[in-house]
């Protein structure tokens, strides 16, 4: 027998032992771990493969506008999401959109909770989440592994030869030859190709904030506080993407000795 398609058990040799090995828990389960099915020989599987990986950089420019009084900053959490990233084919371009979550934890001066005086300021911690959005449009330069081009639809049109009378006025034994026109007929053809997705591996943010707006507290403060509600923000946006296809692969598996499990 070719070894092409020969697929066997793990323990198809060994059918003395059991084909499962199972250990006793502390908390008194049983568990069983299964040897798998090996496949021996040249085998097509269908993997994602990947096309590229890249380290992109977006500029970023913003203003926010906070819906209170704030005192100062106290934390600024991150998180980027990527809602479209595509890679355009038969061209190399990726278009990428998304945008970068931020939850801004701040301090703002309450007067509820005690007046402001020359050497004190009560204030509540709140945050305020708000989207910050960006595009670019970058280009492949180098594939790790070339992209399977989508194969194109198509469509064709035939007809069929008919041959009528004349109406009076040409000669009885003359015939119109022509197609029918109170027909149609088509051939077409649909390909379902695989689309090239994305993965993002990692993100780094350097941020720059300041407000714009600052003024002194009403009344009595200590000296050089004040509040603002708009803040303008400068980001660069460094993350990297992993461009991914499923292809079908031909791989060659070799042995399915114990050792290996």
């Amino acid at each position: 027998m070719s070894d092409f398609k020969k697929c066997h058990d793990h323990h198809d040799h060994h059918d003395h032992h059991d084909h499962h090995e199972c250990k006793d828990h502390h908390d008194h389960h049983k568990v069983c771990e299964h040897k798998p099915h090996v496949c021996i020989g040249k085998i097509v599987t269908k993997v994602p493969v990947v096309l590229a990986e890249l380290s992109i950089q977006v500029d970023m420019d913003a203003e926010i506008n906070f819906p209170e009084p704030v005192l100062e900053i106290k934390d600024i959490k991150k998180r980027v999401k990527i809602t479209q990233c595509r890679l355009l084919l038969p061209t190399n371009k990726l278009f990428i959109k998304g945008f970068v979550r931020k939850n801004i934890q701040y301090a703002s001066p309450s007067t509820d909770i005690e007046n402001n005086t020359s050497s004190s300021i009560a204030s509540d911690l709140h945050s305020y989440t708000v989207d910050i959005p960006f595009e670019t449009v970058t280009e492949i330069k180098k594939y790790i592994s070339k992209p399977v081009m989508p194969k194109v639809n198509n469509r064709e049109e035939f007809d069929f030869f008919v041959s009528r009378p004349l109406p009076s006025g040409f000669p009885e034994k003359d015939e119109v030859l022509t197609s029918d026109l109170s027909q149609f007929h088509q051939e077409s053809k649909q390909f379902y190709n695989e689309l090239p997705y994305c993965e993002l591996i990692s993100s780094k943010i350097i941020e720059w904030d300041e407000a714009i707006d600052r003024q002194p507290l009403p009344g009595q403060s200590p000296i050089d506080e004040g509040y603002f509600t708009t803040m303008v923000e400068k980001m660069v946006l460094d993350f990297t993407v992993k461009v991914l296809q499923e292809q079908q692969l031909r791989v060659a598996s070799t042995t399915n000795d114990d050792d290996l499990f």
